[in-house]
């Protein structure tokens, strides 16, 4: 367990970082505001847009993954690191490929995600009720609307595959940026 000078340590450090910095904090929140609301605008080019970046994420960490598996070759587990990075660079070229085809398996793959999640929370929430106390229901009720949101995209399918993907994406941007601008503007004002 932390003790509590040092934890009180690191958080005035933290404030003082997030204080001197807290213009780059700004400029970070409003382009990612900025990028949110693009998203929430055009989520059909957002969605194509992530499946891209995904593709090149996969292609390139698979190619890397490859040059380091054949400098180390003489590691244990040559054969599956050999597989995971050639599965990579394929999952990369098949995004890559037919992005359009890809955003409909990532929405499929993301309708899943919410749905577990959303259980996952709710059995959580009830496990934890006594120890959680008044927090517990805010948890069930974030199961819920993952599972509602996981209805919602699945439901729709193929149709949902245009937006579900360039939404989701837009809000989380659009939050995350109202976040850091948030703590950016506070920061400013601290007397810390």
């Amino acid at each position: 367990m932390t003790s509590p000078e040092p934890f009180a340590r690191l958080q005035s450090a933290m404030s003082r970082a997030v204080k001197a910095h807290w213009k780059a904090f700004l400029f970070e929140g409003i382009l990612l505001a900025i990028l949110g609301i693009a998203a929430l605008i055009l989520p059909p080019l957002a969605s194509l847009a992530i499946t891209i970046f995904l593709g090149w994420m996969f292609l390139i960490s698979g190619i890397g993954g490859l040059v380091v598996t054949f400098w180390a070759r003489n590691m244990p587990g040559f054969w599956w690191s050999l597989i995971s990075a050639a599965l990579a660079v394929l999952a990369g070229m098949v995004l890559l490929a037919r992005p359009m085809q890809a955003v409909l398996t990532l929405t499929i793959v993301l309708g899943a995600y919410f749905l577990a999640e959303g259980v996952a929370t709710i059995m959580y929430a009830l496990e934890h009720r006594r120890e959680l106390t008044g927090r517990w229901s805010w948890l069930v009720i974030s199961g819920l609307v993952d599972i509602v949101i996981s209805f919602l995209v699945i439901t729709g399918l193929p149709s949902s595959a245009e937006w579900a993907i360039g939404i989701l994406v837009g809000i989380n941007l659009l939050f995350g940026g109202a976040t850091l601008i948030g703590i950016s503007l506070a920061a400013r004002n601290s007397n810390t």
